[in-house]
């Protein structure tokens, strides 16, 4: 078996969406990228969660060949391929439909940054793609990537590791699929507070930029203070 510990960690990325309840039945989808070979490794099709092995996982090139597997790749693919080819910082990619991100998505609308909680890991607003034409939907998964890459033109994709589908749901990546899938967790926190905020006060506003960049910034980037030196506790 190819990269056997890249499908070990893809692996574990899928299964983290489940435990989290970010993905019911097969719905949802990790990958991850080994940069050395070009190979990716993504859940396979329709496959539930508890059935997984390492094994399962196809292996496909940055192209959508399979390279190993004899399961088919996730129908998301596509989408996952995109923005591997546009930033060689992402190392793994996840797809969700949770519920809270996929209500953003679904109304059409990004999520500003309401409080400091949000932009502890997401440097401004979660944008939201424009939607797709009649004749993209015929390639659905392709165009979506392109979507996605077009919201986060001049946008560092490490600073907002995120993005909503319109119509659809959220995507989100790190450098690995491990940090992919716990963006994917801390967007639906950050979703379901701001849509109690609105709940709350639908005049709600963002927060000041001074602010905002104080928060990402102590916890990323060289002069972060955030934590231990040289420790993930």
């Amino acid at each position: 078996m190819l990269l056997p510990t890249l499908r070990e960690q893809v692996l574990e990325a899928n299964l983290e969406l489940s435990r989290r309840g970010l993905a019911l039945f097969t719905f949802g989808n990790a990958s991850g990228i080994d940069r050395a070979s070009g190979l990716v490794a993504i859940k396979p099709s329709g496959v539930p969660y508890d059935r997984m092995r390492p094994e399962d996982l196809p292996l496909v090139d940055l192209q959508g060949k399979t390279v190993e597997g004899t399961l088919r790749p996730s129908s998301d693919l596509d989408t996952h391929l995109a923005l591997y080819r546009a930033s060689e910082h992402i190392g793994g990619v996840v797809h969700t439909h949770s519920r809270a991100a996929a209500s953003w998505a679904q109304a059409r609308r990004p999520i500003p940054c309401y409080g400091t909680t949000h932009a502890d890991y997401f440097r401004g607003e979660i944008p939201v793609t424009r939607e797709l034409t009649d004749d993209e939907v015929r390639e659905e998964e392709a165009a979506t990537g392109s979507a996605i890459l077009l919201a986060l033109a001049g946008r560092d994709p490490l600073e907002m590791p995120a993005a909503l589908v319109a119509g659809h749901a959220p995507f989100t990546w790190g450098r690995d699929a491990a940090e992919a899938a716990h963006h994917a967790v801390l967007l639906e926190e950050v979703a379901a507070l701001a849509l109690a905020t609105v709940s709350v006060n639908p005049n709600a506003v963002p927060i000041s930029r001074a602010l905002m960049d104080r928060h990402f910034l102590r916890k990323h980037g060289p002069g972060a203070f955030y934590g231990q030196p040289g420790k993930k506790l």
